[in-house]
C-alpha cells in the first residue's frame, strides 16, 4: 500500500504536517510519501492566469502524486475555520485538471490539529462535506485539539481519551484495507 500524506499548510514547522507523518508512520509496511506544500507553491488561481499560462506543472505533478496513492493522510490546518490559502489554491490549480476530480476518487484519512480547543473541527467539517463531489471519500476523520497538552512528537497522542479514539478511527481505515 502506498500513503500519501501532508499538513495542509504552509508552515515551516507545522504541527499538521507532524501529525500527519505520525499517522502514515502507524501503517507498518507501507510505502510513505509524506509532502511539503512549500514545494507546491504557485501563482494563486485565476481563471486569466489559466488562460494565459495554462495549468502549472506543480499542480499537475501534486496530481500525479495523488495518483499514484492508495491512501491520503491529510492534516488541515485551520484559518478562520477553513482551509489554509497554501491549500486551497493547490485545490483550485488540481481542480482545473481536465477530466479529474481534485482527489482522483481516492479515501483520505481527514486530521486536523490545532493549539485551541476546537482542534480544527471546522476545516475537517467542511472537507467532509464537499469530499465527495471533489473525488475524495473520507473514510474516516479525527481532531487533536490542544497539540501541545495532547501530542508529544516522540510519544504521540499523550491524551488517554483522545488516543483511544485515534486508534479506534486507524484500526478502521487500516481494515478498509485488510
Amino acid at each position: 500500500m502506498k500513503i500519501l500524506a501532508f499538513g495542509a499548510s504552509n508552515s515551516r514547522e507545522s504541527i499538521n504536517k507532524i501529525f500527519a507523518e505520525y499517522t502514515a508512520k502507524q501503517f507498518t509496511g507501507a510505502e510513505l510519501e509524506v509532502l511539503d506544500l512549500n514545494d507546491y507553491e504557485m501563482p494563486i488561481f485565476s481563471v486569466d492566469r489559466e488562460k494565459h499560462d495554462g495549468i502549472p506543472a506543480l499542480a499537475l505533478r501534486f496530481a500525479e502524486k495523488i495518483d499514484a496513492a492508495d491512501l491520503l493522510i491529510i492534516s488541515f490546518a485551520e484559518h478562520n475555520s477553513t482551509y489554509t490559502t497554501a491549500f486551497k489554491n493547490v485545490f483550485d490549480w488540481v481542480s482545473r485538471i481536465k477530466d479529474r476530480k481534485h482527489f482522483g476518487e481516492k479515501p483520505v484519512f481527514a486530521l486536523a490539529t490545532a493549539t485551541g480547543p476546537g482542534g480544527g473541527k471546522h476545516v475537517v467539517a467542511a472537507f467532509e462535506a464537499r469530499a465527495k463531489s471533489s473525488g475524495a471519500t473520507v473514510l474516516q476523520s479525527f481532531v487533536l485539539p490542544k497539540y501541545k497538552e495532547t501530542f508529544d512528537t516522540e510519544k504521540g497522542i499523550i491524551d488517554e481519551e483522545k488516543n483511544a479514539e485515534f486508534q479506534e478511527k486507524l484500526t478502521a481505515v487500516k481494515n478498509f484495507f485488510a
